[in-house]
């Protein structure tokens, strides 16, 4: 499988080493939607993968893939890594809604846009332009802004006070 990535994919997860002879394969997820191995999603490892089964172990997944009956089948997929189209649930806000989106406060102070979101134990960081960090917790809503997204945050005070001297 050597096709090109296509377009708007997102990064779920790696595959890892093979689980017996026939043609169980564990997987590592990057995400916490567990959907992304259910029975017949689709996956992307330089081209499309349709998954027969899973079931949980531990951190990781073993999932049979459709058309992979043996060890050999899926030993080429060892530590690729997987991507799959974006699940449509608009409750929820995906990384590639958020970055590259403006942030602007609740009552109404534009903050820049959002560069990158960076993984913290704590809680999970929006990384503005101007190099402020805001943990997203303080994240309201996204909206969209025609094919643009906006990021509403409610700040305490003094969240962007080192930004403002500036």
């Amino acid at each position: 499988m050597t096709e090109s990535r296509p377009a708007g994919l997102l990064e779920v997860g790696r595959f890892g080493r093979p689980h017996g002879l026939k043609g169980q394969i564990y997987v590592s997820l990057s995400t916490d939607r567990d959907e992304r191995v259910a029975p017949g999603s689709r996956l992307w490892a330089g081209g499309w993968l349709v998954v027969e089964s899973a079931k949980r172990m531990a951190d990781r997944w073993v999932v049979v893939l459709e058309a992979h009956t043996d060890r050999a089948a899926v030993e080429s997929l060892v530590n690729c890594t997987i991507w799959a189209e974006p699940i449509d649930d608009p409750h929820a806000v995906w990384v590639h809604q958020v970055i590259g989106a403006s942030v602007r406060e609740i009552g109404g102070t534009e903050r820049g846009r959002c560069i990158g979101v960076v993984a913290n134990p704590a809680d999970d960081l929006l990384e503005l332009e101007s190099g402020a960090l805001v943990p997203a917790r303080f994240v309201s809503r996204v909206e969209r802004d025609g094919d643009r997204f906006v990021v509403l945050v409610d700040a305490p005070s003094g969240l962007f006070d080192l930004e403002d001297d500036r």
